[in-house]
């Protein structure tokens, strides 16, 4: 039990399916009929068993911020609670404003935010941030629940907000493989590491060795790069890394899929936490030693694993000179190959999602930076963007992690204020969730800023969840957001040009000293077929 100023109801693993079962139920019972549902992968267990339910009112939502205000005014229509469920990460926190002013109006907000594994607290992995106690007093009560499910709304008056932070796991249970390290058993090994750890890891290469590589820091790119190029060991490589082209013949081109029946032994991690689901897959295979270089000291995982937190150029030169390892394993035999297979069904489906971005990247080499706006496109421009090492993106940052798809157009604002040709690429979702941020550009003199919107209608990413093909039409609907909104209007709202590209052949992108507005609509049929097709491909 975690001592978070919270109730906490931790009894013992069971289905995801049934706890979220149960605090639905719970929730009817105690007289709640009306529901917002702001969808992520996180929470999906809850909004299933939701949607089964009869005689309750269930709104959908892609943004928790208004989500919450709606709710606000659903309750001063009806003076009865009205629940809003969010996924995990920053999405509970954008609640906070509207939590606050139920408060004070005395009105009974209540938040049913998912969450990790507790394991996860405090490890800095991806989706995984401190929500226990996130609206301090402004909740009558918080309660924590991991496993069997008791009261939730024991003590609760029904006239101010309540929390329900609903632990669900990583597939159908929330079991974990390992057991995680206490708190003093993390500070403990913390203090043991040093620049020996690192020495020592290249002490056993025969058991197979993959670098993991994430968004490095400017100062830090030329030592990491010449470091990597003379060990030549595979790189698992993050796209904001900046070596995803620069790293030729290293550089695993699907590893999410190729490290599935890899022999390794251990994982080197350098720079930030890497966000492919290889990564995530790493909690479960306890088999493989992990050492990080962070610049933060986040592991990144809720399995025992070891961290050396400092100055990532510095770790590296403390060690002096390294000798090549190369690829042990065996892994890189048949990249070549995979990746001929990839451009093929790009040329089969040129309308198609993935040949979009391959033909984007291949127009944004004129830019000087790219930023890439939330989930499925930076996974989709890791995988299928031009791979021309004469042509690398150096500048390539993101937002990720914690924060989901909040606040992205105003960080790219942000990061390239004043600097000419920068670009974006974003989800549709990704965009109505910032319609305000172009007003952080409107006095910014720079040329060459591209806006590229990928509007597939909502949130595609949950189409290829296996929980979410088994639902019915209008099931997934709820969970993806679907819409039939333009960006036309909003590029002309603040006096940007704009340009729609609904075929590949429609697609020619001149930037001018105007922000351009490019709102991608590929075709939803040749898009399922290249994801069918994708999945059939050797070495899956």
């Amino acid at each position: 039990m975690v001592d978070n100023g919270c109730a906490s109801l931790y009894i013992s693993h069971v289905n995801d399916s049934y706890i979220a079962q149960q605090v639905i139920e719970q929730c009817l019972a105690k007289g709640i009929k009306e529901f917002i549902v702001c969808s992520g992968a996180r929470n999906l267990p809850l909004i299933s068993a939701l949607v089964s339910c009869e005689d309750v009112v269930v709104w959908s939502h892609f943004e928790e911020r208004a989500a919450g205000f709606y709710a606000l005014g659903r309750m001063m229509d009806t003076r009865e609670p009205c629940a809003v469920i969010t996924t995990s990460g920053t999405a509970v926190a954008e609640l906070l404003p509207s939590v606050v002013e139920s408060y004070y109006q005395g009105r009974p907000l209540l938040v049913i935010s998912a969450d990790r594994p507790s394991s996860f607290r405090g490890s800095g992995a991806p989706q995984a941030i401190e929500q226990l106690g996130m609206f301090g007093n402004y909740v009558g009560g918080c309660i924590d629940i991991e496993g069997d499910v008791g009261a939730l709304f024991e003590g609760w008056t029904g006239r101010i907000p309540w929390h329900l932070n609903v632990c669900l796991g990583e597939g159908e249970t929330t079991e974990s493989v390992v057991k995680p390290l206490e708190i003093g058993e993390w500070k403990l090994e913390r203090e043991k590491l040093n620049v020996a750890s690192l020495v020592a890891f290249f002490e056993d290469t025969w058991k197979g060795v993959v670098v993991c590589l994430g968004g490095l820091e400017p100062e830090d790119r030329a030592v990491v790069f010449d470091f990597l190029k003379t060990l030549k060991i595979p790189v698992v490589v993050d796209p904001t890394s900046g070596f995803r082209e620069l790293l030729d013949g290293l550089c695993i081109i699907d590893p999410d899929r190729t490290m599935k029946s890899a022999m390794i032994g251990k994982v080197l991690r350098i720079g930030d936490v890497p966000v492919g689901r290889f990564w995530r897959d790493l909690e479960n295979m306890p088999q493989v030693d992990v050492l990080n270089l962070s610049r933060t000291g986040f592991s990144g995982l809720a399995r025992k694993s070891e961290t050396i937190k400092g100055d990532i150029s510095r770790i590296i030169k403390g060690i002096g000179e390294v000798e090549e390892v190369g690829d042990v394993s065996d892994i890189m035999r048949d990249n070549s190959r995979h990746g001929a297979q990839v451009d093929e069904l790009l040329e089969r489906f040129p309308d198609s999602e993935p040949s979009f971005v391959r033909m984007t990247s291949i127009y944004a080499t004129m830019a000087e930076s790219v930023y890439l706006g939330n989930s499925l496109p930076i996974r989709e421009w890791g995988l299928f963007a031009q791979r021309d090492k004469e042509l690398p993106f150096e500048m390539v940052r993101a937002n990720r992690g914690a924060n989901g798809i909040d606040g992205q157009l105003a960080t790219w604002a942000g990061w390239t204020h004043g600097i000419n040709d920068a670009w974006i690429m974003l989800g549709d979702l990704t965009a109505l969730y910032d319609l305000s941020a172009p007003s952080l550009l409107h006095d910014c003199d720079a040329d060459g800023r591209v806006i590229v919107v990928m509007n597939n209608g909502g949130g595609r990413i949950f189409d290829r969840l296996p929980r979410v093909q088994k639902m019915d039409g209008a099931q997934r609907g709820i969970i993806a957001n679907e819409h039939t909104f333009s960006f036309e209007s909003w590029a002309m709202m603040w006096g940007w040009d704009y340009q729609r590209v609904d075929t590949i052949d429609d697609l020619e992108i001149e930037p001018t000293s105007a922000p351009l507005v490019v709102e991608l609509v590929p075709c939803e049929k040749q898009t399922a077929q290249f994801w069918e097709a994708y999945e059939k491909l050797e070495g899956k």
